[in-house]
């Protein structure tokens, strides 16, 4: 039998996270919305995150990219590394860390436009790849998101006439398009319907093995089928905050804290 010793050495080294938030802090005026947030997101993983409605999540996601740069009256403190270096450095290009740190948000946002328009929205604005190279991205885009093989005749209709469930992974294409190190997903099922929702799992549980991956999700039972490790957050002294974190099997059998065992009991895993 191993002691426990040989046991903690055998226990595998935390790889270098791709990105770390430390001490982040975010206030609107004089109320503080996110106090001293601390995460490491690592490759080949998905980093769940809890937590009741109003806590900061969307906000806490929007830091991860400078998306908050959009919302003058937000202060942001405290340190967002990408590599170990800060993402609000003045010589970082804020369109193209968000080519690296993409976004897929809520409800499916369609550009007016065709399918391949809006694969291409975010690569055609960053204006670095060359035009004879759009349609290989254009299809490894789509295949990654698992929307190829339904679309390849229709590139030229409009966006709109596709499904809800197809408008998100054209989404999560366009997204893809950009080859983003890092995905940010902010309760990308919450408009879908079972269906689409499981095709979505499908593919986060796909992608964490080239992107690692940030989930806001409102879903338990979610959360329990595709997230490696979670984070959750709740409001102390007004401000969200991380109160526990670490393994998802640990944060929903063992949960520390009452805040999380409350929120735990609302929704059965």
């Amino acid at each position: 039998m191993l002691d426990a010793l040989s046991t903690e050495a055998l226990a595998p080294e935390p790889a270098e996270p791709i990105l770390e938030t430390r001490g982040l802090t975010v206030a609107a005026g004089r109320r503080t919305l996110l106090r001293s947030i601390g995460l490491r997101i690592e490759p080949g993983r998905v980093l769940g995150i809890l937590g009741a409605s109003g806590v900061g999540k969307t906000t806490l996601l929007r830091c991860l990219n400078r998306l908050t740069d959009l919302t003058p009256q937000l202060a942001v403190s405290g340190e967002v590394l990408l590599h170990g270096r800060p993402i609000h450095g003045r010589d970082v290009d804020a369109d193209a860390l968000r080519a690296r740190i993409g976004m897929l948000f809520q409800q499916p946002v369609v550009f007016p436009g065709s399918i391949a328009d809006n694969v291409m929205f975010g690569v055609r604005h960053t204006g670095r790849l060359p035009r004879r190279a759009w349609p290989e991205r254009i299809e490894r885009a789509l295949r990654e998101a698992a929307l190829w093989e339904e679309v390849r005749h229709r590139l030229r209709e409009p966006a709109a006439s596709l499904s809800a469930g197809q408008q998100q992974r054209l989404c999560l294409a366009r997204t893809l398009a950009g080859e983003p190190e890092v995905l940010l997903l902010d309760e990308p099922t919450s408009a879908l319907d079972a269906g689409s929702t499981a095709a979505i799992e499908e593919l986060i549980l796909r992608l964490r093995e080239r992107h690692a991956i940030v989930l806001v999700t409102h879903g338990l039972r979610q959360a329990r089928r595709v997230a490696d490790s979670l984070v959750y957050l709740a409001p102390r002294d007004g401000a969200g905050e991380v109160v526990e974190s670490g393994p998802c099997q640990d944060l929903f059998t063992r949960p520390r804290s009452p805040e999380l065992a409350r929120y735990l009991s609302r929704e059965p895993a």
